[in-house]
């Protein structure tokens, strides 16, 4: 029987508040499902959207390092600047870019909790990133059913922008953590894919998340993301 993905997850989440703690960093950590690699080397540069300033650094933070670190070039595109009054949350990313050996994030200024309202803008201006970057180049973006409205928002037009190009399209969870337990049936596992990470490249990634302080990212949010490592839905 063929797996019918949900459109969207905004109830789960609702239902399992931030402030809620969530699932059990060991509920995921005692999980020993096994996932097909994510081949990094067929990679000539990656697009890296992202619905909110630390999202980029959460759900794909170690691999942009990893990537980086082999001399392919990573953009990040952050589509708002964060629910944080002022430049804070721009400023947090673009020194987090900086330790994880990224390029200068792009800012598109769409507001916090807007971003479905912008679907249309958004899918323009990152196919017209992606007709910018290398031949074959990948996208990466919030997945689409991720539980909040501004990722999923963003994972839809993404991924419409993507279907215009030859670019290579990736989503990756973040919020999923947080309301979903392991097997669950509102998450495509058949498409999840693992990143081997490198020692390296996981410590960039916790060095850039330091960089955030104004967000949602307590403690256990960001030791539940670690141990969990990347995965992505191709």
């Amino acid at each position: 029987m063929a797996v019918v993905e949900p459109l969207t997850n905004t109830a789960r989440l609702a239902e399992r508040p931030i402030s809620s703690g969530g699932t059990p960093m060991q509920a995921w950590t005692s999980w020993h499902r096994q996932f097909p690699p994510l081949h990094l080397e067929h990679c000539p540069a990656l697009v890296l959207v992202a619905a909110h300033p630390d999202t980029e650094t959460m759900g794909l933070g170690a691999t942009a390092a990893l990537l980086a670190g082999h001399g392919v070039v990573v953009q990040v595109v952050a589509v708002t600047d964060g629910e944080t009054p002022g430049a804070q949350q721009r400023d947090e990313l673009i020194a987090a870019a900086k330790r994880l050996g990224l390029a200068r994030p792009i800012f598109l200024g769409i507001p916090a909790g807007e971003v479905a309202d912008n679907e249309e803008r958004l899918e323009i201006e990152v196919e017209a990133l992606l007709a910018e970057a290398a031949p074959g180049a990948w996208c990466a973006a919030n997945w689409r059913a991720d539980g909040d409205a501004d990722h999923e928002a963003t994972g839809r037009a993404a991924a419409e922008a993507a279907k215009d190009t030859p670019a290579v399209y990736i989503e990756y969870p973040m919020w999923m953590w947080h309301w979903a337990i392991p097997d669950d049936g509102a998450v495509p596992w058949h498409r999840a894919r693992r990143v081997h990470l490198t020692t390296n490249a996981e410590v960039a990634k916790v060095t850039a998340l330091q960089c955030y302080s104004s967000g949602m990212l307590t403690r256990d949010v960001i030791q539940r993301q670690m141990a969990v490592g990347e995965i992505v839905f191709v």
